[in-house]
């Protein structure tokens, strides 16, 4: 028989659920996500670091898991929340269920409660905290502890440690991946492209990266605030001046920006699914995106030096910029996440054309 479990939200409402995944307590930043597939991907998606998940569709789990899937080796969600779960998965490519999954990852699951009402809630009254806890007794004491919560060190916990290589193709160009949390699909579809790809940590310097001898620097996505990076900032603003081409995506796309003396700022609920709409300001022509980010860079706060390229068609948020100073553009969504399915795909030939057209002017 599964516990009776409570998720109680900042604002002091309650839901009541049955707890599945790992046994215990856990408190974070509650977000929610639209996607109808993915859910393997959200799962090990470092940029959920500190955060409750809520998953609006309402039946997760049917295909099993998949760890070729994966988009990085741990979890780092605080807890994952969702109307049913599937007991019996069918997939040829499945090795296991969800339920297992978390209680071995020891992630705290919550089923059975309104999924849809959740989500209105956050939409209408914004981002919040939450805590997933087996009783209600110490009100007071609960609801101070859940508004003092706060996600600190993101990059730092969820970045790799040391420095791999994934090898090329004879020819290919050499890539470093800057690692604040990135997505292994990032990696993957360099590779797809012959590139060799060098991850290094997040705490790795401008130097140090230029003395590996890049053709081009990824950013990556990672979790937390952007502006809470000031080392790395500090760093890729270093980076910006020796002219080797640089794409960023996601919280990449906000540290280039604010290493350009650009402002982000906090949106209310964030953009969490695999439908978001994105306009491309050039063409009029509109993608259809996988997003997971909760801060977005202000446009009115571009330098000069930089070209509002893309707009997100729901509420008109920065999405995309090419910069003019440097050969460098930047994403908001995810352009290898197959939203589309390849919608987007072709950013990373644009990249790929980039350093090509910067190694040619070396010659």
């Amino acid at each position: 028989m599964q516990q009776k479990v409570y998720i109680v939200l900042e604002n002091g409402q309650v839901f009541a659920g049955k707890s599945f995944g790992a046994a215990g307590e856990a408190i974070g930043e509650i977000v929610f996500t639209t996607g109808m597939t993915g859910y393997l991907e959200t799962l090990t998606d470092p940029s959920y670091y500190g955060q409750i998940v809520v998953q609006t569709f309402p039946l997760i789990g049917n295909y099993g898991i998949i760890p070729s899937d994966f988009e990085s080796s741990s979890l780092h969600l605080k807890a994952y929340i969702v109307r049913e779960w599937c007991q019996v998965p069918s997939n040829f490519r499945c090795e296991g269920e969800l339920d297992t999954f978390l209680q071995k990852n020891n992630i705290v699951g919550v089923y059975g409660i309104d999924t849809r009402e959740l989500t209105k809630i956050i939409r209408e009254v914004g981002v919040m905290n939450a805590k997933i806890t087996a009783t209600l007794d110490e009100r007071d004491t609960m609801l101070a502890e859940i508004k003092n919560y706060k996600i600190v060190d993101a990059v730092k916990t969820v970045s790799s440690r040391e420095i791999s290589v994934t090898k090329g193709e004879p020819g290919g160009y050499k890539v470093v991946l800057w690692d604040f949390g990135f997505k292994e699909n990032i990696r993957r579809e360099l590779n797809k492209r012959g590139c060799e790809v060098i991850t290094v940590p997040a705490n790795t310097t401008a130097e140090q990266i230029l003395n590996l001898k890049p053709d081009g620097v990824m950013l990556s996505n990672g979790p937390g605030d952007p502006a809470d990076n000031k080392e790395i900032i500090e760093e890729l603003s270093k980076l910006s001046k020796s002219g080797v081409p640089i794409f960023g995506i996601c919280l990449g796309h906000q540290l280039l920006a604010l290493a350009q003396g650009a402002k982000t700022a906090k949106l209310k609920y964030g953009h969490r699914g695999a439908n978001q709409p994105v306009k491309d300001l050039k063409t009029g022509r509109v993608y259809i995106t996988s997003q997971n980010h909760g801060y977005a860079v202000e446009a009115d706060s571009l330098p000069e030096t930089a070209r509002l390229s893309l707009l997100n068609a729901n509420d008109g948020t920065c999405e995309g910029i090419e910069y003019l100073n440097m050969p460098a553009f930047s994403t908001q969504f995810h352009p290898e996440a197959s939203a589309g399915p390849l919608d987007t795909g072709f950013l990373f030939d644009q990249f790929i054309d980039l350093i090509r057209e910067e190694n040619s002017k070396c010659r």
